[in-house]
């Protein structure tokens, strides 16, 4: 038998015989061992980088499609396999529209993943239906498609822990670095929506580029090659590698070469390959995608336009990016002068900065009138983002020289004092090999320098992008920006700091990272579905016509008129020139039974939007339904003789003349349905 009597005076948390006391402390020396007692891995990094990013960012398993994920995956030919071949995918764009129609999206890579999912779902559909002997209903699960950027996402984050690491030889440091980075709420929207594949596959891609940096000089420029095509052909921002890659090797090259750096040679190694695969892609792109050349390339310069000027055209032909949509809905910058859109773009940029460090309020819209074009050039956002842009890549190369002087100083002989039988003499030696002498120096300027860098194609200063503002812009800076948090973190525990700052700062990272991960986990949560993610976007950004009106939208979609009349009157009263906010408007009050209220509205959509079929159609078919176009029929006509050669012209005319024959408006001219796939 056993003898229990000894138990009588354990205390009452002992578990097994082991005191909890011991029992924890077992635990933290586990975990202590896990992440300091040996140097990281991949896969070593990528179990907690999975396990961080899957309780973050997980939305749940009956979630639907969400915004852009309807026309990226359900109405995407190419993802549904809709008479197009696997190959296709270099004639199509990211959302499967071939050149004439592009919106100027070119990522095959995504749609590659995507398409491989969407083939797995379909197969496992057909197995199931066999298996069962019951018909197949084959439909696509956006959980699936989410849960790639999981682990994409996690899979960046372990990428990042190993570059430190290698790097600085700091453990400590490197899984900082990662963890900051996997638990960045500003990227709840690159990770949570399934459009954000294209974000965190372009990361992938600058993040293996920079990994090959510490293969032989023989195999570097091809890691970095490959890297970049990655990068490439998933998203065009992975351009800001062709300076960005090169400078890394340059920078870093003393530390994950310390035996035989060559950093020069490494450099030009480094760019060639870089530059040779920007090329490469450029040219691919053009005969494979020959898309229209944007009509504002075609207007020739100003005579005042300098070489600078001329040269930039030169660049932006060759480059034939396809034409960007201009919605001043999207982008209010679009209208303003470069002046006023560089004072916008910089109100932007530092507002992204802020959600870097302090996520308090994530959104998944900013559209007008929420960021507008700023009443006058300089206010105080405008003047810290442009400090912000300016300083770091000028503080940038004071650190380079920094840490060049701080490798040289401990490389330098130093004089050693030598006691031989009571007498002493100077002797001149070495020191051993300045392994990581200067490398934090070294990596902060790159860190800084990459925040800055490649966030600019975002910024709407080179280039107006169809959108003023989006937190997945911010995924390539989070690289650069996680790296600078963790050394300032790190720099707490320095070996000369005293204990009680050590304590300090590790209550200020408990404090950052806990709020990161609340933040994240509750962004997260609005992507449950469609109607959750329109009502957070409205209360997040209360000045977005469009997150009022898609809101409604929601509301509508599930019987709730009153609702949707409510915020599609806010919409309309937010912006009076969206054309969409008064179709919808007078939608919902045809749906509700009042077309003749409706109809004010839908004439003020029709002169906003004559050569818009969608809304046009969208309005004429609820007209007939409701049986009032006819009492409306003359002033219809009247506004389409006004407007000749467009939609308008021709839906109105056809309507009265072959409505009774179509049931309205023709069939394969009507929208295609809310969360629909494309249409026959």
């Amino acid at each position: 038998m056993i003898d229990r009597s000894a138990d009588i005076d354990r205390p009452a948390d002992a578990e097994y015989g082991v005191p909890r006391e011991s029992l924890l402390m077992s635990i933290r020396s586990r975990l202590r061992v896990y992440f300091l007692g040996n140097d990281p891995t991949f896969w070593v990094a990528m179990v907690p980088a999975l396990a961080l990013s899957a309780l973050l960012f997980t939305r749940s398993l009956t979630t639907n499609f969400i915004f852009d994920e309807q026309e990226a995956l359900l109405a995407n030919p190419y993802v549904n396999g809709k008479n197009l071949r696997f190959f296709d995918v270099i004639h199509r764009d990211f959302w499967g529209l071939p050149p004439e129609r592009s919106v100027g999206s070119y990522r095959p890579l995504p749609n590659i993943l995507w398409r491989g999912i969407a083939s797995g779902l379909r197969g496992l559909h057909d197995l199931v239906a066999r298996l069962t002997h019951s018909p197949s209903t084959y439909s696509l699960y956006p959980w699936v498609f989410h849960w790639c950027n999981v682990v994409l996402h996690a899979a960046n984050g372990a990428l990042l822990v190993c570059l430190v690491f290698h790097a600085t030889k700091r453990r400590g440091l490197a899984w900082l670095a990662g963890a900051i980075f996997v638990g960045c709420a500003v990227l709840t929207e690159a990770v949570s929506g399934v459009v954000g594949t294209a974000d965190v596959l372009g990361g992938l891609g600058a993040l293996l580029a920079l990994a090959a940096l510490r293969l032989p000089l023989w195999g570097m420029p091809f890691g970095v090659a490959a890297g970049l095509l990655i990068g490439l052909t998933s998203k065009e921002s992975a351009i800001v590698c062709v300076p960005l890659v090169p400078l890394a090797a340059l920078w870093l090259a003393p530390y994950t070469h310390p035996a035989r750096p060559l950093s020069l040679v490494r450099c030009v190694a480094a760019g060639v390959a870089t530059v040779g695969v920007f090329v490469l892609y450029v040219e691919c792109r053009k005969r494979w995608f020959p898309s229209p050349t944007p009509p504002e390339l075609l207007v020739p310069l100003p005579d005042s336009a300098g070489r600078l000027a001329h040269g930039m055209r030169s660049f932006l032909l060759w480059f034939h990016q396809p034409s960007l949509p201009k919605d001043p809905l999207n982008n209010p910058l679009v209208k303003a002068d470069l002046p006023y859109r560089v004072a916008g773009a910089l109100r932007v940029y530092w507002r992204g900065l802020v959600q870097l460090l302090f996520p308090r309020t994530l959104s998944g819209d900013y559209s007008f009138p929420q960021e507008p074009i700023p009443e006058r050039l300089v206010f105080p956002e405008s003047l810290l983002g442009a400090v912000a842009m300016v300083i770091p890549p000028l503080a940038a190369v004071g650190l380079w020289i920094r840490a060049i002087v701080v490798r040289r100083r401990a490389a330098a002989p130093r004089l050693l004092v030598v006691v031989e039988g009571g007498a002493s003499r100077e002797t001149s030696t070495s020191a051993p090999p300045p392994y990581v002498a200067g490398v934090e120096q070294a990596l902060l300027a790159l860190a800084l320098t990459w925040i800055v860098v490649s966030y600019f194609p975002h910024s709407n200063i080179p280039v107006l992008l169809p959108t003023v503002r989006a937190e997945r812009f911010l995924y390539f800076p989070a690289i650069g920006s996680s790296v600078a948090l963790a050394m300032y973190f790190a720099a707490f525990h320095a070996p000369r700091v005293h204990q009680r700052t050590r304590r300090l700062g590790t209550v200020f990272f408990a404090a950052f990272f806990l709020f990161q991960c609340v933040a994240a986990r509750l962004h997260a949560l609005d992507y449950a579905d469609d109607l959750v993610f329109w009502r957070a976007t409205k209360d997040a950004a209360p000045r977005s016509a469009k997150a009022h009106l898609n809101y409604a939208v929601m509301w509508g979609a599930r019987g709730h008129l009153d609702t949707r009349l409510d915020e599609s009157r806010i919409a309309v009263n937010l912006a009076p020139q969206w054309p969409m906010a008064h179709i919808y408007l007078g939608d919902t009050l045809c749906r509700l039974h009042r077309p003749d209220e409706a109809w004010p509205s839908y004439v003020q959509g029709f002169k906003l939007a004559d050569n818009e079929p969608n809304l046009i159609a969208l309005a004429l078919q609820c007209l007939w339904d409701e049986g009032a176009l006819h009492p409306h029929q003359d002033e219809l006509l009247e506004l389409a003789d006004q407007r000749p050669e467009t939609w308008l012209d021709f839906l109105a005319k056809d309507i009265v003349n072959n409505g009774t024959e179509h049931g309205g408006v023709n069939p394969k001219y009507r929208p295609r349905g809310y969360n629909e796939g494309p249409k026959e």
